[in-house]
């Protein structure tokens, strides 16, 4: 499923000039840039354009791996939820989630701060054992100052994806 963005919001936000405000010291154009990336790799998710999307990532990305005590890495494991590290391991992940069956994938919204870019989802797919999980998340990435994803990571409903999981049997 594609995200919902436009080619027109993504190229404008892709052209933009960094632009600081004296007021808030914020620098809109580097905000902006860092959206527009998201928006390419969510793009290049619906397309399943794998490349894209890795070619995005810096070469040692934390994917999932800096979570100090995060439940779905506790037994019973969440699979596509695992802690994975540089290109391979998140080319790992697509590899996975790429025998899932997508009914719903959709970027509600963007938030973005001067290195880090939130994204509201709404997922709902099912596992090649029959399992379904529909729940609305957010990913949080987090760029270097190339604007290349150099972390990203799930904030989801844990026990939904378990049950998920759980139900493949």
């Amino acid at each position: 499923m594609a995200a919902t963005t436009t080619t027109a919001q993504t190229d404008t936000a892709a052209e933009a000039d960094s632009d600081t405000h004296a007021d808030t010291g914020v620098d809109t154009g580097r905000r902006a840039a860092h959206e527009a990336t998201i928006r390419r790799i969510y793009e290049a998710f619906g397309r399943g354009d794998i490349p894209a999307i890795l070619a995005r990532l810096t070469d040692d990305v934390s994917w999932d791996a800096d979570w100090k005590d995060q439940s779905a890495h506790r037994e019973p494991a969440v699979p596509h939820l695992a802690p994975r590290r540089g290109r391979a391991g998140v080319a790992e992940f697509f590899t996975l989630i790429g025998g899932y069956t997508f009914h719903d994938f959709a970027v509600l919204g963007l938030l973005s701060g001067d290195d880090a870019v939130a994204a509201r989802i709404r997922v709902a797919f099912t596992m090649p054992g029959g399992g379904t999980v529909e729940d609305e998340e957010i990913h949080l990435w987090v760029l270097d100052e190339h604007g290349l994803v150099r972390a990203f990571r799930h904030y989801s409903d844990t026990a939904k994806h378990r049950a998920g999981i759980s139900a493949t049997g």
